[in-house]
C-alpha cells in the first residue's frame, strides 16, 4: 500500500491546486474583466482586489502543487474558498433559475475547502519541496 501512497498524495495535491493555478492565471490575464465582476458582487477597490486574489490563487496553488509551504497555503486557500463561497455563491438569495448552479458551486467550494483543511493538517507528503527527510 505504501508504494501507491506517494503518487496518490502527489496527484491529489496537484489536482487540488490546479483549480487555483488556472483561476489565478485567468484573473491576472483578464484583470479588467475580473475587476468588473468584483464590482458586480460589491467588493471595494475591485482592481486591487483582482490583483491580490489572482496572486493569492496562483501562488497558493503553486505552493500546494510543489509542496512548498503547502500547509500554510492550504489553510489560507481554505479560508479564502469559504469566504468566496459566502460572497459569490449565495444561492439562497439568488433567483430560482440560478439557485441550482450556485448551490452546486457553493458545495464544490465546501468540498475543496475540506480537502485543503486535510492537507493543512496532514502536510504535503514526501514528494514535495517542503519535505525534510527524517534525521
Amino acid at each position: 500500500m505504501d508504494s501507491i501512497r506517494l503518487p496518490l498524495i502527489l496527484a491529489g495535491r496537484v489536482l487540488l491546486a490546479l483549480m487555483f493555478i488556472l483561476s489565478g492565471f485567468d484573473k491576472l490575464s483578464h484583470l479588467q474583466d475580473t475587476a468588473t465582476y468584483f464590482t458586480g458582487v460589491g467588493l471595494p477597490a475591485p482592481m486591487i482586489v483582482a490583483v491580490l486574489v489572482g496572486l493569492l490563487e496562483l501562488l497558493g496553488g503553486l505552493a500546494i502543487a510543489t509542496g512548498f509551504k503547502a500547509r500554510l497555503a492550504a489553510l489560507v486557500l481554505a479560508l479564502f474558498t469559504l469566504g468566496t463561497s459566502l460572497v459569490a455563491h449565495r444561492y439562497w438569495s439568488m433567483p430560482a433559475d440560478q439557485q441550482m448552479v450556485q448551490q452546486l458551486l457553493f458545495m464544490k467550494n465546501l468540498s475543496v475547502a475540506g480537502g485543503l483543511l486535510v492537507l493543512a493538517a496532514m502536510g504535503s507528503g514526501p514528494a514535495s519541496l517542503g519535505h525534510s527527510a527524517p534525521r
